[in-house]
């Protein structure tokens, strides 16, 4: 499955590369692309009895227009409903003049439970929300409870911000052409598209090219995943360092630990303030356990042992000793080194989220930042507030002033580099929605990250086994459940050579 996302202005330049590449013109793309949603429909639904395709007037109508035509051929029994004329001279005026299917006015339509209804009215190129008299229609569709067959998106629904600013179709299928777009995958517009079908309606893969959006699937970073050679050792599969809160709140930071060695790191650390050792003690197996007392035995910890990666935020609460930390770790770091920032880290510098990015900005470590939305606007509030902006572009600009990967979670999970790159989870699962998960998540990313991997790889690879861990559980998750099933999806994504 090709995991590039387009954004509808670049889906736009793409058909028009294609074109003037060849060899099809637009017309007979739009005869493709018509062509894959009749044998979509055709193949989901055989038995179908009646067929209202709703057409407007752009490209989108076009599309309905190519698929009523091919279903009707085929011998069912389809009315049009057309909003609109095309424009003179389009490709939709053509797909209107070939359709035999007479179209009737869409403001006479009524929602029948017999039929199976084809949206084909606006697609990603709607550039505002639709007016509040398609409310009405859309409601009736969804209440007469027949299948709906979204063309390229359910109509109102941005192709950007995955948004529906007013009112929208709700699909249960969408078939959208040559590769996914944003609103296919950000909330609510993943939930309003049901299942997305990528149809190939021709138009080359050199034409799309490589892209700074996708979709997190395995094929981005599974190459990379850290499979340890026959000769190696535990302090050569990464040391890590998780940081403990008081006697109180030591339960985040165990999760984390455990994740970051179910992940694959060779040693994992609990650094503990002195009165948190016996609770920690009492808990701890396999992951080791250090006193520390302040910032100098920190750095003396990380450079005798030469951790490669950290997790500080969870249940940790001093917000001053966190922020001194933060700081000093990513000050002092002289070789590749990985800070994840997470939980009270984001109320810490809240106040002060200058200085942080400040000293990532200077800094040879890397900084990850994985805050849920509420975080998210502690640290950047301005961003957080634009309505303006998607949610990809949202963490992007975070990324940006941060010089960090930021992780902004939830249902529809978004990861961007400082560099504008970025993907959006697909996986996400609402068993996740449990306390400690996000813990759990941080561990994964510095399990991978000290085992070598690139930090923006390491991040996407812990983000969609996380989701995975999570869906397969299901029902009744708890975060102590999660690491352990973390090493049989590993084993998969290892393929023959984890056997």
């Amino acid at each position: 499955m090709p995991h590039e996302i387009l954004s509808p202005d670049e889906m736009a330049d793409v058909d028009r590369a294609a074109i003037e590449a060849g060899p099809f013109d637009g017309y007979r793309l739009m005869l493709n692309a018509g062509a894959a949603v009749a044998a979509e429909v055709l193949r989901r639904y055989p038995e179908a009895a009646r067929i209202d395709v709703l057409c407007g007037p752009g490209n989108n109508g076009g599309d309905g227009y190519v698929v009523a035509r091919l279903l009707a051929q085929a011998g069912c029994a389809v009315s049009v409903w057309a909003h609109g004329e095309p424009r003179p001279g389009s490709d939709a005026e053509l797909a209107a003049r070939d359709c035999p299917v007479e179209a009737r006015p869409f403001g006479l339509y009524r929602a029948d439970p017999a039929s199976i209804v084809v949206d084909a009215l606006y697609g990603a190129g709607l550039a505002r929300p639709l007016d509040a008299a398609f409310g009405p229609v859309f409601d009736a569709i969804e209440s007469a409870g027949g299948p709906v067959v979204a063309v390229d998106l359910p109509s109102g629904l941005s192709g950007l911000t995955g948004r529906a600013d007013g009112p929208c179709v709700k699909a249960d299928v969408t078939v959208t052409f040559v590769r996914k777009k944003p609103g296919h995958l950000l909330e609510p517009g993943r939930s309003l598209c049901g299942e997305v079908v990528v149809a190939d309606i021709g138009i080359a893969d050199s034409v799309v090219g490589r892209r700074t959006l996708n979709e997190n699937l395995p094929a981005l970073w599974k190459a990379e995943l850290p499979y340890p050679s026959t000769d190696t050792h535990k302090y050569a599969r990464g040391h890590v360092a998780v940081f403990s809160g008081p006697p109180s709140a030591t339960g985040a930071a165990r999760l984390s630990a455990l994740a970051a060695a179910r992940a694959g790191a060779g040693a994992v650390t609990v650094l503990s303030p002195p009165a948190a050792l016996q609770v920690n003690a009492a808990h701890l197996t396999s992951v080791m356990l250090r006193r520390i007392e302040g910032t100098a035995d920190t750095l003396a910890f990380v450079a005798e042992r030469k951790v490669r990666a950290a997790v500080l935020g969870p249940g940790f609460g001093d917000a001053e000793r966190l922020r001194e930390t933060a700081l000093a770790l990513l000050d002092s770091a002289s070789a590749p080194f990985t800070l994840v920032l997470d939980a009270d880290a984001f109320t810490a510098f809240a106040d002060a989220p200058a200085s942080l990015f400040i000293s990532a900005g200077a800094s040879k470590a890397h900084l990850v930042l994985t805050p849920h939305e509420g975080e998210f606007s502690r640290l950047f509030g301005g961003i957080a507030r634009d309505a303006t902006l998607s949610k990809v572009e949202k963490a992007r600009q975070a990324a940006a002033r941060a010089h960090a990967v930021v992780v902004l979670k939830g249902p529809d999970t978004v990861v961007a580099a400082p560099d504008g790159r970025a993907v959006i989870n697909s996986n996400g699962s609402p068993w996740l929605a449990t306390a400690g998960s996000g813990d759990v998540l941080a561990g994964l990313v510095v399990g991978l990250s000290a085992q070598g991997m690139d930090p923006l790889a390491a991040t996407c690879a812990a983000v969609w086994i996380h989701a995975e861990a999570g869906s397969r559980f299901g029902p009744g998750l708890i975060a102590e459940d999660l690491p352990g099933l973390v090493p049989p999806i590993l084993k998969e994504l290892f393929g023959r050579s984890a056997r």
